[in-house]
């Protein structure tokens, strides 16, 4: 397992903090280590994951700056 940690800049409150988590708990190979305003810390059981959490958290409505640095 690798551990990452993805910038929701957007992502402040109680509630948008859970949204996130919910969506990028479905991820298969994810698990969410650490979660609090503006970054989610995740273990990722492959680097082909990191596209499939960063897919999930903009489907629950967050932007995710710098992608391509993940």
């Amino acid at each position: 397992m690798k551990d990452i940690t993805i910038q929701v800049p957007d992502m402040q409150s109680a509630h948008c903090q859970a949204r996130v988590n919910d969506a990028v708990k479905e991820v298969a190979g994810v698990k969410v280590q650490n979660l609090q305003a503006g970054q989610i810390t995740v273990s990722l059981s492959s680097d082909s994951n990191k596209e499939a959490v960063v897919a999930a958290i903009e489907e629950a409505g967050y932007s995710v700056p710098l992608k391509h640095e993940l």
